[in-house]
């Protein structure tokens, strides 16, 4: 579909969702979100309602562009040639071509007159840094690629960052701006669709698309983006590789200090002057992460009692368990069971 600036809105209510590609752009920040507009207009055609998007992809002109994966997308058109009155959500995708916009003086003047004119304007993981040039995340919360984050801290201190947050779009404006908003590393740029659909058409219609692309509807809002499973690559973890690997498996078990210390065959101080070193964190914080990354997916897969949770995960009492997740998903073991176990959750301690 192209839309000139001479194209007449359509009489109908269907949104326009543009999103801007550019070489070397990351496939998925384009096509992930795009997906979610496109199974929505499968879910409304199918109940018998008229489909709500159209989709558009953009570039510096028409034709194929070149993503960081290889394949090409096809542009419908350039985006001077874009009539914003007829748009209703802009999306900048990111990708390892973002820097490249950094001195795009033209496209960035574009993006601020796009920002007083369309009804939200947002971006998918490191596209963040894109609005951040413009000057658009100035005073708002955003969050961007969790290997970004330092890059936005340092390069743009008038941004309130959100670094465990998947996206700052809410339409209420309580957490966010409805506005301009951002979304974390690549698949967020889903959780971020799936929540625009949400407010476009409601709760029903969004867990219906969800379901389609077996999503979950709302990944935590606190939650970090990336695993606790995670560990560095390379040589720097060698002399704690099978300890590592252990851990998972064995969260019920004493992973005291000591304990630790003595299955890698250090003192506990070498211990834990090497675990800092190469992880970045205490072995009690790491500890603790990963119980609760276990215990968020009992929660979410199972449907068991928050005590029988805390038994398997190592916190021994509930209690425990609630205030390690306060600390890193800011809501309790209850509440967090309540909105994304797949199982009607009982409420059972």
């Amino acid at each position: 579909m192209s839309v000139s600036k001479t194209a007449a809105k359509s009489e109908t209510p269907r949104r326009l969702i543009v999103c801007h590609a550019y070489d070397r752009v990351m496939s998925l920040d384009v096509v992930g979100p795009l997906q979610v507009f496109g199974s929505a207009n499968d879910e409304l055609t199918r109940t018998g309602r008229a489909a709500g998007y159209d989709v558009l992809v953009t570039a510096t002109r028409s034709g194929p562009v070149r993503t960081s994966c290889g394949v090409q997308l096809y542009a419908d058109c350039g985006w001077q040639d874009i009539d914003l009155a007829a748009v209703d959500t802009l999306l900048v995708p990111g990708g390892d071509g973002v820097a490249r916009f950094f001195d795009d003086h033209d496209f960035l003047e574009w993006l601020c007159t796009a920002e007083k004119v369309i009804p939200r304007l947002g971006s998918v993981c490191s596209g963040a840094l894109i609005l951040a040039e413009a000057g658009l995340l100035d005073g708002r919360m955003a969050t961007t690629h969790w290997s970004r984050c330092d890059q936005m801290i340092r390069d743009y201190p008038a941004i309130h960052l959100m670094a465990d947050r998947l996206h700052s779009y809410d339409p209420t404006g309580y957490d966010g701006d409805p506005h301009v908003f951002t979304s974390a590393g690549v698949t967020a740029g889903i959780d971020l669709a799936l929540a625009i659909v949400e407010a476009d058409y409601g709760r029903a219609l969004a867990l219906s698309v969800a379901r389609r692309l077996v999503m979950f509807l709302k990944r935590p809002g606190g939650q970090a983006q990336f695993s606790a499973y995670l560990t560095p690559e390379g040589g720097a973890t060698t002399r704690l590789a099978g300890l590592l690997e252990w851990l998972p498996a064995n969260l019920a078990e004493d992973l005291s200090l000591e304990t630790l210390a003595g299955r890698a065959g250090m003192t506990p101080r070498t211990f834990s002057r090497v675990f800092s070193r190469d992880l970045g964190m205490s072995p009690a914080r790491y500890v603790e992460r990963i119980r609760v990354e276990a215990a968020r997916a009992l929660l979410q897969d199972d449907g068991i009692t928050v005590s029988r949770v805390a038994e398997l995960c190592g916190f021994r009492h509930p209690e425990t368990l609630r205030r390690a997740f306060q600390r890193h998903l800011s809501v309790s073991p209850q509440e967090y069971a309540e909105r994304f176990a797949r199982k009607p959750y009982a409420g059972v301690i």
